[in-house]
């Protein structure tokens, strides 16, 4: 159980870290009273942090929070002016325009720099680009793209002039791309004529253009020739990526603190996305501030997270990152090809610092054994990041021990797009247990409610956050009551995010997936998480996914899907084996009905179980929503499971 769980990570040179140095500034010597006061007082706080982090408004706020219309449509850093790009990229390519900015590689060995003065020129270069093409403040503009370097380019040029970027996941169809182009009213689109995966040409453009069909308002739609250096235009509406040149720095405008920054579309069950608005202001100190004092990144740090620009890691990483003047370490392609150490080649190879992957990924990655990492220099890597789902213990031991030699603390986060940010977190100056996300994150009055809306300890409930923060979402796009209901529906004033969660007698905060995705067995409700860590510990299992299924007489019994390692055989014996195996970890109640032996999980491409899918499925019914599936196979996988 979570309470039996001892810290295997400690702090040593707290003064030494971002966060060290920020209780020395503001005199709060103990990280718990810093916490407890930044959640009691998050006016203080964060204009505490916006001065300590040097964040630049180009006019000065008069207030940090307003809540004269409620917690769910609070407004931040009132009165002010600022551009998200302005922090970015301007003010360091002014002071220290030869500081690298991007390091890249290719899925094909292709790599590229940039510094923040190159960073600017391409910056510069495709936001006059877009004003001449009509596009300005409030507009919006998709970005299709893999993780290349004009991937942040595009997404701050959108920022410097006001108009609002549609980070849209590149692994999408044209049907899905088209929707949210639509939604939007888009008006221009930023993509690249192809990109490697796998070794294949995944040609992007001709997906956008089938998207445009369904997309009339699109009027512009820039292409980066990243595939092909002889890309010409088709039409008067395609326009290759401009080429910078050092003409004179196009200043960012001033806008609001609440001008909006960009909208994060997230897949919903019905197949009809939800759209999370955020703005320039919030969304630059809540991320500034967590990639500052949740992962410690300074100037001479270089950050990778596998993500998608497309998924909030996307724009979070690229934000925090370059908004503290650090180095952004980007990849184009897959972390096992052409081997299975190419993703611990390129940390070595580009001195990767602050590593940031999903527990799936690092599931995936063990397969292959501990040589593929320890034939690598990773001596660079000092932090260890990890979000999007609850971890299994023995993965999470391999990362600590294997990858991060025991001296790398790892950053469990968990938030969402609608959050913009996280609500839990661990910190590198407090001790670390194993799948532990710590506690809540700085100014994030987070709690864990039982069935009645009142604290609950030592036992799972639902995960809330009881106050404003600055990079939540500002309503969802054109559907204010989808967003009351959503959020605020189930307890006034009480946001519920739909994740189970629990805290130890301890004080750390542990998560179970969730909520929609809980199984509820004869009254006793069950996260699939530890299911799955239970089947994942057999040394015949790579795998699993659990779901609840209906009974007439327990309400849902529990059934598992398990993907075997190579060369072994589904048995009946070894089914008998994992039922027995999920009984002795978790109590005869949760004996599993059923073991179902599959070639694959569906999955998205930022490694989330599609548990609502594989039920779905189960029982016969319309998946919903499956543009983020990366694998349309594994379903018909699921459908053939013995």
């Amino acid at each position: 159980m979570a309470s039996a769980r001892q810290a295997v990570w400690q702090p040593s040179d707290v003064a030494a870290t971002n966060l060290g140095r920020f209780m020395a500034k503001v005199g709060v010597g103990d990280f718990s009273a810093l916490r407890s006061r930044s959640i009691a007082d998050p006016e203080w706080f964060w204009d505490a942090v916006v001065r300590f982090l040097g964040l630049e408004w180009l006019e000065p706020y008069q207030k940090v929070l307003d809540q004269s219309r409620g917690f769910p449509f609070a407004t931040w850093f009132v009165g002010g002016k600022t551009n998200l790009a302005h922090n970015c990229v301007d003010r360091h390519a002014a002071s220290d325009g030869e500081r690298l900015a991007i390091v890249w590689e290719g899925e094909n060995g292709d790599t590229r720099k940039l510094t923040y003065a190159e960073l600017r020129l391409e910056v510069d270069a495709l936001a006059r680009m877009l004003m001449e093409r009509g596009i300005g403040a409030g507009d919006r503009v998709g970005i299709f793209m893999p993780m290349v370097p004009e991937t942040p380019a595009a997404f701050l040029a959108v920022a410097k002039i006001g108009a609002v970027a549609l980070p849209i996941f590149s692994g999408y169809g044209a049907d899905a791309v088209a929707v949210r182009l639509s939604d939007a009213g888009a008006k221009a689109l930023v993509t690249v004529d192809g990109f490697y995966r796998r070794g294949k040409v995944i040609e992007l453009a001709k997906v956008a253009e089938q998207a445009l069909v369904s997309a009339p308002t699109v009027r512009t739609v820039v292409v980066v020739p990243r595939i092909s250096v002889n890309f010409a235009p088709s039409n008067d509406t395609i326009v290759r990526w401009p080429v910078s040149s050092p003409k004179e720095p196009l200043a960012s405008r001033p806008f609001d603190s609440e001008h909006p920054l960009f909208i994060a579309y997230t897949s919903g069950t019905t197949g009809r996305p939800k759209g999370s608005v955020h703005v320039h202001g919030g969304f630059l100190a809540k991320i500034a501030e967590e990639v500052a004092f949740q992962f410690d990144l300074g100037k001479g740090d270089r950050l990778f997270w596998f993500a998608d620009m497309g998924w909030i890691m996307g724009p979070w990483e690229v934000v925090g990152t370059l908004a503290l003047g650090g180095t952004l370490a980007l990849y184009e392609g897959v972390p096992d090809f052409p081997s299975p150490d190419r993703l611990w080649a390129f940390l070595e190879r580009h001195e990767v610092s602050i590593l940031g992957i999903s527990p799936t990924l690092v599931r995936s990655l063990m397969r292959h054994g501990e040589k593929p990492v320890t034939s690598h220099d990773l001596s660079k890597l000092r932090i260890l990041g990890s979000t999007g789902e609850p971890w299994n213990e023995d993965p999470w031991h391999w990362y600590f021990e294997v990858v991060g030699k025991k001296r790398c603390p790892i950053i469990n986060i968990s938030g969402g797009t609608e959050v913009g940010a996280c609500f839990l977190s661990p910190h590198p100056v407090e001790p670390i247990k194993p799948m532990s996300l710590g506690g809540p994150a700085l100014g994030m009055a987070v709690d864990v409610f039982d069935d009645a809306g009142k604290p609950l300890r030592g036992e799972v409930g639902e995960l809330v956050c009881l106050g404003p923060w600055p990079g939540m979402t500002r309503s969802l796009y054109k559907d204010e009551a989808r967003y009351l209901e959503t959020y605020f529906g189930r307890w006034p004033g009480v946001w519920v995010h739909g994740d189970w969660a629990s805290i130890d007698e301890d004080g750390n905060w542990f998560l179970y997936g969730r909520s929609d995705d809980t199984i509820k067995i004869a009254g006793k409700r069950l996260g699939p998480a530890e299911v799955e860590s239970a089947l994942v510990s057999h040394p015949a299992v790579v795998e699993a996914a659990a779901i609840g299924v209906p009974d007439e007489l327990k309400g849902e019994v529990l059934w598992a899907f398990v993907v075997l390692s190579r060369n072994i055989a589904p048995a009946e014996g070894l089914r008998g084996e994992l039922v027995e195996l999920v009984a002795e970890r978790l109590g005869s109640s949760f004996r599993p009905a059923a073991i179902r032996f599959t070639t694959a999980i569906p999955k998205t491409r930022s490694a989330k179980v599609l548990r609502r899918a594989i039920r779905a499925v189960t029982l016969g019914k319309p998946p919903g929503d499956l543009s983020s599936l990366e694998d349309p196979s594994s379903l018909e996988a699921i459908r053939k499971a013995t």
